[in-house]
């Protein structure tokens, strides 16, 4: 929708223009009713719901607006023709008026209006945020010496009155807590609570229910750049790494599922009292679903672990003999899904990274695991239904695989596999590959 209207306004100021070097004459009374009319055809478009209002029409509506108003204001003064023509004048303008219109849009392109991923439970689902205080710990990232905050978003069934099990979700590397929105949903939709974490300062940004932002530090945003790359760092170095980085997740995580656990006993607000304390299962993308794993492992209450496109970094010892990672010889009891693309699916036999991660690891013997083919990384994400070009930049290029598709697939399986482990229900045999 916004190339579409982006380029209808910008055929409309290029033909104009042409048609009035043409012609050497100004019309500015013709551009100044064409301009209303446009105005007024994209409230019209908004009202009728083809624009669906949010943040990515503010600026289209605004540069739309002024524009109307100078033609307005021009037809008012009744200055149509009085001044002389000059091509330079009528091509300056043309060109700021391109500029502006290309900036004003630039949101809803980098940013589209799409359908949101099918929903099939039979609840209503409703959210609510909180900020919970860890007062056991220093944030780190700060030299302020303040305690560490966690952001958390709930999805929970609407005006429901059962108790449900508590799902937990840690996004990937840089990510943000409404990473797989349409996964919530689609489960609270059919009678869960999830609970999903911003970690601050792994986080691409949060704010807290006091305003307070935090933003992504930049020496974790280098690490996790840097990691990847050869020659930057020794492989005991990125083992060190990953320690401090599971080890702040970890934290968070435990943190958030305590917390909860503690509210649900004693507080009275309905989502608390809405969590099957006896069910829970724990999930994520990529560095959250890593942190997922280890979470599984470390605690005694989780009972079903779905790990999305992530390295088992629980599992890894660096063997200093050899300089490289090698499988931990530790058997996982907790079921366990792992859902992969491409990115990860091809990498289980050559990056040791993934050695604990391979299919023929007996360890994980019962775990199930299956391949979306033509995902990349990021098609396990609401991200290239948000932002398709964002999405494309950040994991190298377009998947080979429909987003909605996709997405829902990856949906699809995370509700069975939870429904079966946690709720008794039904039978959990997926693909290898879909």
């Amino acid at each position: 929708m916004g190339i579409l209207l982006l380029l209808i306004t910008l055929i409309f100021e290029i033909t104009f223009a042409i048609y009035c070097v043409i012609t050497k004459q100004n019309h500015k009374k013709m551009k100044s009713w064409m301009r209303i009319a446009m105005f007024i055809a994209f409230v019209i478009l908004t009202l009728s719901s083809v624009i669906v209002w949010n943040f990515r029409w503010v600026m289209p509506t605004i540069v739309l607006f002024i524009l109307a108003v100078q033609g307005t204001i021009s037809l008012i003064r009744n200055k149509t023709n009085n001044q002389q023509y000059k091509t330079s004048s009528i091509m300056w303008k043309t060109m700021i008026t391109i500029l502006a219109l290309v900036f004003a849009f630039t949101p809803a392109i980098v940013f589209p209006q799409h359908k949101s991923p099918k929903v099939t439970g039979q609840f209503q689902v409703a959210t609510a945020t909180y900020t919970y205080i860890d007062k056991n710990r220093i944030e780190q990232f700060t030299d302020k010496g303040d305690n560490r905050f966690v952001n958390v978003e709930f999805w929970y069934p609407k005006n429901a009155d059962e108790t449900y099990p508590l799902l937990v979700f840690s996004h990937g590397a840089t990510g943000i807590k409404a990473s797989n929105t349409s996964t919530y949903t689609e489960l609270a939709s059919h009678g869960y609570v999830v609970a999903s974490i911003d970690h601050p300062y792994h986080s691409f940004y949060t704010v807290s229910n006091d305003g307070t932002k935090a933003l992504i530090n930049t020496d974790y945003n280098s690490e996790i750049s840097n990691s990847n790359k050869e020659g930057i760092y020794t492989k005991e170095e990125v083992y060190g790494l990953i320690q401090k980085w599971m080890k702040l997740r970890t934290d968070d995580m435990n943190f958030v599922i305590d917390t909860i656990l503690t509210k649900a006993k004693s507080d009275n607000d309905p989502i608390y009292q809405h969590i099957d304390t006896e069910k829970i299962g724990v999930f994520g993308h990529s560095m959250g679903g890593a942190a997922s794993v280890w979470i599984g492992k470390e605690r005694d209450d989780v009972d079903a672990v779905v790990n999305i496109d992530a390295p088992f970094f629980s599992e890894l010892i660096y063997n200093r003999e050899i300089d490289d990672f090698v499988a931990r010889n530790e058997d996982f009891t907790i079921p366990l899904l792992n859902i992969y693309s491409d990115d990860v699916w091809e990498q289980l036999e050559s990056n040791s990274t993934y050695v604990a991660n391979k299919l023929n690891n007996e360890h994980f013997k019962d775990a199930y695991t299956t391949h979306l083919k033509g995902a990349k990384h990021l098609s396990l994400t609401d991200l290239p239904l948000f932002s398709p070009i964002l999405a494309n930049i950040l994991q190298g290029g377009r998947a080979d695989i429909d987003q909605y598709y996709s997405i829902e697939k990856t949906n699809e399986l995370i509700l069975e596999f939870f429904d079966n482990k946690l709720k008794d229900k039904g039978h959990f045999t997926p693909k290898e590959t879909y």
